[in-house]
């Protein structure tokens, strides 16, 4: 009976997948790095402390959280203006988006995912299947706009898209009509030449021409990808093996053991190595989705599907961006890239999720 309950508590299939990617990243942070110990002791120790939240995470009943949703949404504006604080706020990477804390630089806006997606999933929960009208269609469009205000004023366009796609599958699983969500993707692509023009700040509109112009070296950001490309192409179907990759040993790449984590693995593991992950990524969404699925309730459904919304974003852009098919931008791969706070908030997420899957008191399979 003990043991029925503790199978239930944990979904334990989700926890063998982040701990295989987890090992994986590991390796790859090593051979990109040298074995830079500071490195390798912030993401074990991120990560050990996430594995520690998520076994504690049946303490607690994150229905709770549902009562707090103008807390939480003021603690994500508040969160966003730490980095303006004098002596905390820290700019690195052309973006406002660190505070120091010492031993070791944190993004705000990793955070600030968590405490957007639980305030937004109730506001929204209030609101189910009752977004067919502009009075409550527009209330719900408005919520979101300070904190991507926010984002842009650091810059992070990356973390924009990120919120963004947390709201759009928010809305979606809410009810909002389809035909509305459309419309409104053709209007922002219709306003993209505006957004280009008087939004976007000079290296954000770099990236973007850099996107458009793949094959020119002499844009800032096409040399990583280009040489991204090109280490990939270089590993073939098996790889050149671990630690001979020529852009981790001898530096031709920066960044690799955080934004181009994925091209060490195609170089170093080659396609097989590469398809592995990608594999192992589908699993990890889909027990999601099957979480998401059987939540105890609509709230529980929202907060599910939009994390994985946001984390299915950030694994399609980090991939997507070392091959060419997307913009350059500092989004990092789940459990793999290099980054203490990326991974503490990962795992903070799987945390929630693994506390609404104990609380769904059934158990399923794929």
């Amino acid at each position: 009976m003990d043991n029925n309950l503790n199978k239930k508590k944990y979904d334990w299939s989700l926890l063998l997948i982040i701990s295989i990617l987890f090992v994986i990243g590991i390796v790859l942070i090593a051979s990109a790095t040298q074995f830079d110990k500071k490195r390798l002791i912030i993401q074990s120790v991120s990560f050990a402390m996430g594995m520690t939240a998520i076994f504690m995470s049946g303490v607690l009943d994150y229905r709770i959280l549902k009562r707090y949703d103008t807390h939480l949404y003021i603690a994500t504006i508040a969160l966003l203006l730490l980095v303006y604080v004098p002596g905390i706020g820290k700019a690195q990477f052309g973006a406002r988006s660190w505070i120091n804390l010492g031993f070791m630089d944190f993004q705000t806006s990793e955070a600030a995912k968590i405490t957007f997606t639980l305030a937004y999933a109730s506001f929204l929960d209030r609101r189910k299947n009752r977004l067919d009208t502009m009075s409550e269609i527009l209330p719900a469009l408005v919520y979101p706009v300070p904190i991507l205000f926010l984002l842009l004023k650091q810059p992070d366009l990356g973390g924009v898209i990120v919120f963004t796609s947390i709201t759009l599958v928010c809305l979606f699983v809410a009810g909002l009509n389809l035909r509305f969500i459309f419309n409104s993707l053709v209007i922002f692509a219709l306003s993209t030449p505006i957004i280009y023009k008087f939004i976007l700040r000079d290296h954000q509109r770099v990236r973007i021409d850099a996107f458009l112009n793949p094959g020119d070296p002499s844009y800032e950001g096409n040399f990583q990808v280009i040489q991204s490309m090109t280490a990939i192409g270089s590993g073939g179907f098996f790889g050149k093996g671990l630690f001979n990759g020529t852009i981790s040993q001898y530096g031709f790449l920066p960044v690799t053991e955080s934004d181009f984590i994925f091209a060490v693995l195609g170089e170093e593991f080659g396609f097989v190595g590469m398809a592995v992950v990608i594999i192992l990524f589908f699993l990890f969404l889909s027990r999601i989705y099957s979480i998401s699925k059987h939540a105890k309730d609509f709230y529980g459904t929202l907060v599910t599907t939009g994390f994985m919304g946001m984390l299915f974003y950030q694994i399609l852009q980090n991939i997507g961006m070392t091959i060419g098919l997307m913009p350059v931008t500092g989004v990092t791969l789940p459990f793999v890239s290099y980054g203490g706070s990326s991974m503490l908030t990962t795992m903070m997420i799987i945390a929630l999720i693994m506390n609404i899957y104990s609380k769904s008191h059934s158990s399923f399979a794929y």
